[in-house]
């Protein structure tokens, strides 16, 4: 008996440290090269000290001006995530690019289900988009819902999705940045971050959960890069995008309104 305990306990050991060295790297740097990870970018100092992080890259054959457009309509009830629709949107993600969704300014929320979002924190047309939310918006947000009665019903998948949401630390900041950087004329690397600072570590409930919040987030944010990279390749192959119910939209024509 005590044997099969000490074989038990060196096995759990031996899987702990496997996560931590080789699988949690691995999905926490996805696609992305050292420089990458490393360097600073925009967004970063709104999160000085983050107790962690994550930076993903991956190229894309397009060049960035084909590329932002779907950044910039982003969102539930917009042009959706580009991910795993049935956990983090009403319908599917749009596959067209739809000049109504194309204005956005610092400030404004981009919806993540009904009633609540990410906060626009900074915009460089064309070259970075950065979002960022915390327990003070997110408790904002909540107030306004409670007292919007027109307020949509959260869809089953997204509510099931966001479950996990209850043992998050109860005080939280994170901002999650997408930053297009030029290879050549016609290819661009999309390179993803999120930082994190959870100033209440939340728990036991928290240390165990959050694990496994990071992988679920991870195969989300991979399925939304390949997602982007799909559509703005086939952009480029197509000329156009066309509109939804209406005439197409040349690539690089869609208007950002400034902050």
């Amino acid at each position: 008996m005590r044997k099969a305990i000490v074989l038990a306990a060196a096995a759990s050991a031996a899987a702990a440290g496997m996560y931590q060295i080789v699988i949690r790297p691995w999905y926490e740097q996805w696609g992305a090269d050292p420089e990458e990870t490393g360097r600073r970018l925009p967004g970063d100092d709104l999160i000085p000290t983050p107790t962690g992080g994550v930076t993903r890259g991956i190229t894309i054959d397009a060049p960035a001006a084909a590329i932002w457009p779907w950044l910039v309509q982003m969102g539930y009830g917009r042009g959706g995530w580009y991910s795993y629709d049935q956990l983090d949107m009403r319908g599917k993600s749009a596959d067209r690019i739809v000049p109504a969704w194309q204005s956005i300014k610092v400030g404004e929320t981009i919806p993540a289900y009904p009633g609540g979002g990410f906060e626009i924190a900074e915009i460089q047309a064309r070259r970075a988009l950065v979002l960022y939310l915390d327990d003070e918006v997110m408790e904002r947000q909540r107030r306004l819902a409670v007292a919007d009665a027109d307020l949509e019903p959260v869809p089953p998948g997204l509510a099931a999705s966001g479950s996990l949401l209850g043992t998050m630390p109860r005080r939280f900041r994170t901002t999650w940045t997408f930053f297009l950087e030029p290879l050549d004329e016609n290819r661009t690397r999309l390179i993803e971050r999120s930082l994190v600072d959870f100033s209440d570590g939340g728990g036991l409930a928290s240390g165990l959960v959050l694990p496994f919040i990071g992988f679920g987030v991870f195969v989300m944010m991979r399925r939304q890069m390949l997602g982007l990279k799909e559509r703005a390749e086939r952009l480029i192959v197509e000329g156009a995008a066309p509109e939804q119910d209406g005439p197409p939209v040349e690539v690089g024509e869609a208007e950002l309104v400034p902050a």
